[in-house]
């Protein structure tokens, strides 16, 4: 999740030496906003919801074990972010455009993954999580639940720094957008956090999964549709109609200003797209939005065994 200290850092640094003046780009800054509020919920739900349980359960005293378990994973993460912000514009081509959309494609495969994974998990994952802190408490091992406080946080954080690097990828010149708005969104992540360990339910959790998902579907599509382009530019997909402008409205909604340049911040949004391009952007659209829009089956509660029948 927080390899985003790290790295902006980092970026306010290249700003100095290129001497060039840094702007917020609105769009780049929504675009990071949102990944850093999305997934910093998921990690400060699941730290709040141990601390909490431990609070309950007359085991405050182990609090400490959670925070150091967190703190690691979050070190972790600026780490990996750290390395792969680095690492971007280190090459020489081709092999930058392959680094470039290789990382976006990941960017979008991960993202889309951790999508229908927590849409899978929601509903049980307090009380797997408490499920957890117990077995660690029950096996007299309170030093587990460091442990058990870092595999939850560092899965967050290492999707959000390959999120983040791909959206910075494909932000270039507006790259710190990304990373400011990253920060903003985990910023209010914690506090949302805090307001769930406080008891709070003014937040509408299910709601705010469901549009945030939504919202990162198209996010994730335009990173994909951009790594395509990458591949096209460098002439690894090959040269037929696939790789012809499908259309150009340059003249019209330019990509490169005004709301042409939110869009494409935002959804990828491109003036003159590749037919390919166009065509891999919409087909991920359209089939992960009908795939994450239907319902989920119902839960089937684990039925009883003829021994544990026969036992009772």
């Amino acid at each position: 999740m927080i390899g985003v200290a790290a790295t902006i850092r980092a970026a306010k640094v290249v700003d100095r030496v290129a001497g060039s003046s840094f702007a917020v780009d609105f769009g780049s800054f929504a675009s990071g906003l949102l990944t850093g509020l999305r997934e910093g919920v998921e990690a400060a739900l699941i730290v709040s919801i141990v601390v909490a349980y431990l609070v309950r359960t007359g085991n405050a005293e182990h609090i400490g074990k959670i925070w150091l378990g967190t703190g690691i994973a979050i070190v972790a993460s600026a780490a990996l972010g750290l390395v792969l912000f680095n690492t971007v514009g280190s090459f020489q081509e081709p092999y930058e455009q392959i680094f470039e959309g290789s990382a976006m494609l990941l960017a979008a495969a991960v993202v889309t993954w951790m999508l229908f994974w927590m849409r899978r998990q929601a509903a049980s994952v307090k009380g797997d999580l408490q499920a957890a802190v117990d077995r660690v408490l029950d096996a007299g091992g309170a030093w587990g639940l460091a442990l058990l406080a870092f595999t939850a946080v560092i899965r967050e954080g290492v999707e959000t720094s390959l999120f983040l690097v791909g959206q910075v990828t494909s932000a270039q010149s507006n790259a710190g957008s990304v990373l400011v708005g990253a920060v903003v969104g985990l910023g209010i992540a914690t506090l949302i956090g805090y307001g769930f360990f406080r008891g709070s339910r003014r937040v509408n959790l299910a709601s705010f999964f469901r549009w945030t998902g939504i919202a990162l579907i198209f996010i994730a599509a335009g990173l994909l549709s951009h790594a395509i382009h990458e591949f096209i530019e460098i002439g690894a997909l090959g040269s037929g109609p696939w790789t012809q402008t499908a259309f150009d409205l340059s003249g019209v909604l330019s990509h490169d200003e005004g709301v042409g340049a939110f869009l494409r911040a935002i959804f990828g949004y491109s003036a003159s797209p590749e037919v390919l391009t166009l065509l891999v952007h919409l087909a991920y659209v359209v089939a992960t939005l009908a795939l994450y829009l239907r319902p989920l089956p119902p839960r089937v509660p684990p039925t009883r065994t003829a021994t544990q029948v026969t036992g009772s």
